[in-house]
């Protein structure tokens, strides 16, 4: 392999996210230790860190150096008690946190000062579980893909270092935000199952469309073996970027 594939590799393994929706610590090291060199982050969210704690991120932090994390916990609160959780969520040396958007520009500047230069503060448009009838029920009266525009409009304006937002919605967001690091979960290799999710993308489609990372859960933890899964689609993340 050539210098310059083995660059193409690096990178794209670089922005492959990978979720740790498991159950309790040891269940989520025996998956990092088995990503080690084939991802490039791990995501920790509110099922593993309500049952194991911070020291989940310490232990993922002290057993795998080489993986950063990403601390999912969608935090949603006035702005003072959200300062709080960001200060010390910084002392854990995790790469980014997210935190709900719908709250407006004051709320996530709050955020974003509280995170310091080194927490990336990413702002969490609209669930990729939700589609146009589940923000009705809601109570929204404005489509996802308005809403999305909205409130990445916003996390530009607050400072933030990112959204979260479906693949479907990357284009809205580049127009309204532009230069945002778009986060993008809800990806599904070709023939993959959908499970909960709604609006779903392939990782070259995500990746052609102005992702910055992708976030993979199941497809690589159910798969028999996880390291080659997500080796598929490092690759699929390469080819796609070299378009």
């Amino acid at each position: 392999m050539i210098d310059g594939q083995v660059e193409a590799l690096e990178a794209a393994r670089r922005r492959l996210i990978v979720a740790l929706d498991v159950p309790d610590a040891r269940t989520a090291l025996n998956a990092a230790w088995k990503l080690q060199g084939h991802v490039g982050m791990l995501k920790v969210g509110l099922e593993l860190f309500v049952a194991e704690g911070p020291d989940v991120v310490r232990a993922l932090r002290r057993e795998c150096p080489d993986l950063e994390i990403f601390l999912d916990l969608k935090l949603h609160d006035i702005p003072n008690t959200m300062a709080g959780a960001l200060r010390s969520a910084r002392t854990l040396g995790v790469r980014f946190i997210t935190v709900h958007a719908g709250s407006g520009v004051a709320h996530l500047r709050a955020c974003v000062e509280a995170a310091g230069p080194w927490l990336g503060v990413l702002a969490v448009t609209v669930l990729t579980s939700q589609d146009a009838a589940a923000c009705a029920e809601a109570g929204h009266t404005r489509s996802p893909t308005e809403i999305v525009a909205m409130r990445a409009a916003a996390a530009q304006a607050a400072g933030c270092a990112g959204v979260v937002c479906s693949g479907q919605e990357l284009g809205r967001v580049r127009e309204a935000a532009p230069g945002l690091v778009c986060v993008v979960p809800g990806i599904r290799p070709v023939g993959g199952e959908v499970g909960d999710q709604k609006r779903v993308m392939t990782p070259a489609e995500a990746i052609a469309a102005g992702a910055g990372y992708l976030v993979v859960g199941r497809p690589i933890l159910g798969a028999a073996d996880p390291a080659a899964a997500a080796d598929a689609i490092v690759a699929e993340i390469a080819s796609a970027a070299q378009r």
